[in-house]
């Protein structure tokens, strides 16, 4: 697997890995482990965020790239967001808070430049902010900002998927899954006009995606899954069950599969799943074997 030299042309579907502070307190080994791993396996990319406890998985990524070649890594982050505790978060889309985030990102993550800074799942009203995006193409001109991109927030947004080529972002993070098909109505054919390239996040729809929930699953406080609508969560639920039936080849694990699926779109740069350890990423990486079959 091979950097991206133009992410914005970039068409060859490849598994990456997303590191991020999701319920769980990573240790630094545990990063590290982890990190290894995904080289190991031929991935090049990581997808990160502000928010992700208050820059604190930046941080891990950072103390890691520290010790290693930075030129063999991707690094993507995003801003827009001010963490203050689980599911709880402030928003500063204006042209001097984005600054003061891409500076704390800069240090959390002990680099130069960011190889991809994203809009972080903000409004359409947000959005539209000449100035900026006219501070941000400053930062690109100035070498801090290789490329930028729009993380669309999760209930879409056409706008930004439209205009993203006006303000100078060359990529758009969306949620694709086996789940949620509608980027290859509202995103896909625009992308490939452009020439934009697509991040596909959530590819396992939150766990859904794995095989391991049955209807009538229920999660904890802290997770989540606990703050979605129940009814949906069932009915997805259900149609996991009815895609392990009729679309799950025999032998073939439903998480890698669903990844798999993903990756077969031409229009998908890359997958971006996460992972709490070294065998998931493993797990992970080995739905790359699949597009061989």
């Amino acid at each position: 697997m091979h950097a991206l030299s133009n992410l914005g042309q970039h068409r060859n579907a490849q598994l990456r890995y997303r590191c991020r502070e999701w319920a769980h307190d990573f240790s630094q080994p545990e990063v590290d482990d982890v990190l290894d791993q995904a080289a190991a396996c031929g991935i090049n990319f990581i997808d990160t965020a502000e928010c992700y406890g208050g820059h604190l998985s930046e941080r891990l990524i950072g103390d890691y790239l520290s010790r290693r070649d930075r030129s063999q890594w991707i690094v993507a982050t995003k801003f827009g967001h001010y963490f203050h505790s689980f599911m709880r978060r402030t928003d500063d889309y204006s042209a001097g808070g984005a600054r003061l985030q891409l500076e704390s990102s800069l240090r959390a993550l002990g680099v130069e430049t960011i190889d991809l800074y994203q809009f972080h799942s903000g409004s359409d009203d947000s959005f539209r902010n000449d100035e900026l995006w006219k501070m941000l193409d400053e930062q690109r001109r100035a070498g801090k900002i290789r490329h930028l991109g729009i993380s669309i927030l999760g209930k879409g947004s056409v706008t930004q998927a439209t205009e993203a080529p006006s303000v100078g972002a060359e990529v758009l993070q969306v949620v694709y899954n086996r789940l949620d098909r509608r980027p290859e109505r509202d995103y896909f054919p625009h992308a490939q006009r452009t020439q934009l390239g697509i991040l596909a996040r959530v590819p396992l729809a939150s766990g859904l995606l794995t095989g391991k929930y049955k209807p009538g699953a229920a999660f904890l406080p802290n997770d989540y899954r606990s703050t979605l609508d129940a009814e949906k969560l069932n009915r997805d639920l259900e149609e996991v069950e009815r895609l392990r039936a009729t679309e799950l080849p025999d032998g073939v694990p439903m998480a890698q599969w669903a990844l798999a699926w993903c990756l077969r779109n031409p229009t998908v740069t890359a997958v971006i799943p996460g992972c709490k350890d070294a065998a998931q990423v493993r797990a992970n990486a080995a739905a790359a074997d699949l597009l061989q079959g």
